[in-house]
């Protein structure tokens, strides 16, 4: 049975007659099926069974079925909730200037029509891509109407200040946009109508057809495809972060592109798009354009920490094995005075950053946290990376997919991470790998880790004089024997390692 022959058995039934097939979830483990229908009517159970029937009739007998069905109405609240969601996850540029009040939803006859209220820079925004034809379709997938979106003139002026109101951490909603910049000095090389607001390449972790960045031509080198057609990688950067990317030379264009040098600005617009499991940027224009004079990046908005712990709570840590490692009356001000949070991640991989390829995930989160200058609680969990783990990596750290079973996600361990390094300077050996992915996961769920760093790598690599600087060679240096690759012990280490190299520096690295 099609989907289109379903649908019109679904629509000989009263209280179906509009309804649509909002999703299909198949689970091939399980060897099961489930339709999503969305009715705007009220449904009987002789209504239930009769869609349970039908979706019987159109799966394969070797599947098991079920059946989900939800009475909703194209109601305006619940429509600009939907397109505000849509905008969030699929055009991050377009949701940074767009707001629910600037969505007028009408409903004209046996249609609804979506207005959005732009200014003229934002129209043509919204012109040269293809947003209102995505999100008719978004709503028609979700709502038993037909939609027609538009655009229409609205003076928005000064944006008012938000409330300055603790966001929700329970509201599914919650979504923070990406952080951009106006371009100035822009100058055309190629297509002049294109957007002259850049996204910072930092927060480009999305999917777009049509994102537009601007940064500094730090590398640049002429290639050719295997087809033989002639294309720039450039590698450029905005202060926040490097991106690399294609560039296929147009005739018209080819002699300006050809002239830019490493040390020039460019503004380019593209698809970021993941391609072979990597997110990867192409540009399709190039232009000259620069930051705002003076342009300092924001900072990213985050979350406040949590008020309570939820899911991974701090321990207190007693370690009796070498509690009396260390000479307490010889610690530097330094260490009593601060606090530091010591951390260590074990992860399925190695990638750490998403224009590398795929992110890997994080399997374990191990963390002490050194207050007066001693070790005195511990943070540690297994992470469910939601996919499996690779033989190299299961030899490598003793984790299995079984230990793996029933950790919570990364989503729930964040927020509590978050909490446990607050107020705390961050510390790690070869530091910012692990810090990569915090970031990244971070992000992901709306916080932002900020905190200066110390690298108990590079400060041992400038005081002590070692056949390598690995942690177990470091570690064997100071006497301290534990457990390797495993994150709750690497962090404990390391902790014991950067008390030990701060004494022998008597100050903090850089104060």
């Amino acid at each position: 049975m099609t989907r289109t022959e379903f649908l019109e058995k679904l629509h000989g039934r009263e209280n179906f007659k509009r309804a649509v097939l909002s999703k299909i979830v198949v689970d091939r483990g399980a060897r099961s099926c489930e339709f999503s229908i969305v009715t705007d009517s009220a449904y009987t159970p002789e209504d239930e069974a009769f869609a349970a029937q039908a979706v019987r009739e159109a799966v394969p007998d070797s599947l098991q079925t079920s059946v989900k069905i939800s009475k909703l109405v194209a109601d305006a609240q619940i429509v600009r909730h939907k397109i505000v969601d849509y905008l969030a996850h699929n055009h991050r540029a377009a949701a940074a200037f767009v707001r629910a009040e600037d969505i007028d939803v009408e409903r004209e006859g046996d249609k609804v029509k979506f207005i959005f209220g732009v200014d003229e820079e934002e129209r043509s925004f919204f012109e040269t891509r293809d947003i209102l034809p995505g999100i008719v379709a978004m709503l028609e997938n979700n709502f038993c109407d037909r939609f027609e979106g538009a655009l229409a003139y609205k003076d928005k002026g000064e944006l008012p200040d938000e409330e300055d109101d603790a966001p929700d951490d329970d509201d599914p909603a919650d979504y923070r946009p990406p952080r951009t910049f106006k371009v100035h000095n822009f100058e055309t090389i190629d297509f002049g109508d294109v957007t002259k607001v850049a996204t910072y390449i930092k927060d480009c972790t999305f999917r777009s057809n049509s994102l537009t960045i601007c940064g500094q031509i730090t590398f640049m080198q002429e290639r050719e495809s295997q087809k033989g057609k002639p294309y720039i990688r450039f590698t450029i950067s905005d202060s926040t972060a490097p991106m690399n990317f294609s560039y296929f030379i147009k005739k018209k264009t080819e002699e300006k592109i050809r002239a830019l040098q490493q040390g020039d600005w460019i503004v380019c617009t593209g698809e970021n798009e993941f391609f072979n499991g990597r997110l990867s940027f192409t540009a399709r224009y190039i232009n000259r354009g620069t930051p705002p004079p003076d342009f300092v990046p924001e900072k990213l908005p985050t979350k406040q920490a949590p008020a309570h712990y939820r899911v991974v709570a701090p321990e207190k840590l007693t370690d009796y094995n070498q509690m009396n490692l260390f000479d307490q009356s010889v610690i530097p001000d330094c260490l009593k005075e601060n606090t530091f949070v010591v951390f260590d991640l074990e992860t399925t991989g190695l990638v750490n950053i998403p224009t590398n390829g795929k992110m890997d995930a994080i399997t374990e989160i191990g963390a002490v946290k050194i207050i007066d200058g001693e070790i005195k609680e511990k943070f540690t969990t297994l992470v469910d990376p939601e996919r499996p783990l690779t033989e190299e990596i299961v030899k490598l750290t003793g984790i299995t997919d079984d230990m793996l079973k029933g950790a919570p996600k990364i989503a729930d361990v964040i927020p509590d991470f978050y909490k446990f390094c607050e107020g705390s300077y961050l510390v790690g050996h070869n530091v910012q790998f692990d810090y990569r992915f915090v970031q990244y996961y971070a992000s992901q769920n709306e916080y932002s880790f900020e905190q200066k760093t110390f690298d108990t790598l590079s400060i041992a690599q400038s005081i002590l004089f070692l056949k390598n600087y690995k942690l177990d060679t470091i570690a064997d240096h100071y006497g301290i024997t534990f457990n390797h690759h495993r994150a709750c012990d690497d962090a404990l280490t390391t902790a014991k390692i950067f008390i030990e190299l701060i004494k022998a520096k008597k100050c903090l690295p850089n104060a």
